[in-house]
């Protein structure tokens, strides 16, 4: 705004509400220096069970939600389940699209390329490589059947406390 006699006026920034606290840091890390390890082998699958049967029965489903996260949310959990059913259907080698989420998640968290190429992994054992993907993920804090969004706001919850509200007058 511009005040009388040319001078432009600034107004001071709004007050934030509540008191601030220091943040929970966010399971979005970036590339460490080192090389890492993977948390769990390829072939540990029965380390968890249930995701096993999921993605033996329906890959889809593990590749959506492994999806989804190493998107950061870009992509829902259904649409990429429903690109790989698609891709699976048209060509009959889901690996050809899969094997590059196991490459985008390897270099977010600079693990290692093993035991051999992400597109052999995924040919070779396709479910062993989604279901290390998912326990990956898992091991870093993801609740993987929430999708990245409701991690996001579970991970950031808390980070501004509330208003002090007084009790009133007192006598």
């Amino acid at each position: 705004m511009v005040a009388p006699g040319g001078k432009a006026e600034t107004y001071p920034p709004a007050p934030s509400v509540g008191l601030p606290v220091n943040p929970l840091p966010l399971h979005v890390e970036t590339q460490a220096a080192a090389p890492a390890e993977w948390s769990t082998g390829l072939c540990e699958c029965f380390d968890d069970v249930g995701n096993c049967c999921i993605t033996c029965w329906c890959p889809c489903i593990t590749f959506g939600q492994v999806a989804e996260i190493v998107d950061r949310g870009s992509s829902s959990c259904g649409a990429s389940g429903a690109l790989y059913t698609l891709v699976a259907f048209v060509t009959g080698c889901p690996c050809i699209y899969s094997c590059f989420y196991r490459s985008r998640l390897r270099s977010h968290y600079s693990l290692p390329e093993s035991p051999c190429p992400d597109f052999i992994v995924h040919c070779c054992c396709e479910g062993c490589a989604l279901c290390q993907e998912y326990r990956e993920l898992k091991n870093r804090g993801f609740d993987m059947n929430i999708g990245w969004h409701a991690n996001v706001e579970k991970q950031t919850r808390g980070v501004t406390a509330p208003p002090l509200v007084g009790t009133g007058m007192v006598r």
